[in-house]
């Protein structure tokens, strides 16, 4: 169930306006809700790779930047499930919000093994995507 506190809907919103927002501005032609999702796991990836580099670098400024903007997109993912859907909605959920765990962890503690870890989890979900909406390239 939702929460339904104001303060942390605007939190999500806004999380969620901001990844929605940069793909918008990067491709205004989405063909289709599943290609959405396919490029949002697709961020998660890239932005998980920079995050992972800038670690390896020393740079705790693009450290922050990369793992923020995954955690943007983790949440557009939570804000667009329809839990009254069954458990795979359930299921994704609490995923979903443990991969953001997992990433403050990486941040907190520079932590390129649980990065990796989140990175893992998200090939397999594109894997899996693309598997049962046939929107691989």
């Amino acid at each position: 169930m939702k929460e339904t506190n104001k303060d942390s809907e605007k939190g999500s919103n806004m999380y969620g306006n901001v990844a929605h927002n940069i793909y918008a501005q990067n491709n205004v032609g989405i063909e289709s809700p599943a290609k959405l999702i396919e490029m949002l796991y697709e961020g998660v990836l890239r932005f998980n790779a920079q995050a992972k580099k800038a670690i390896k670098d020393g740079n705790i400024e693009k450290r922050v930047y990369w793992i923020n903007r995954s955690v943007a997109v983790i949440t557009e993912l939570i804000s667009v499930l329809d839990l009254k859907q069954g458990r795979v909605a359930k299921y994704l959920d609490g995923l979903y919000g443990y991969e953001i765990q997992l990433l403050t962890l990486a941040s907190v503690h520079n932590d390129i093994a649980k990065l990796d870890e989140v990175s893992n989890v998200f090939k397999g979900l594109l894997e899996a995507w693309r598997e049962t909406t046939n929107v691989a390239n």
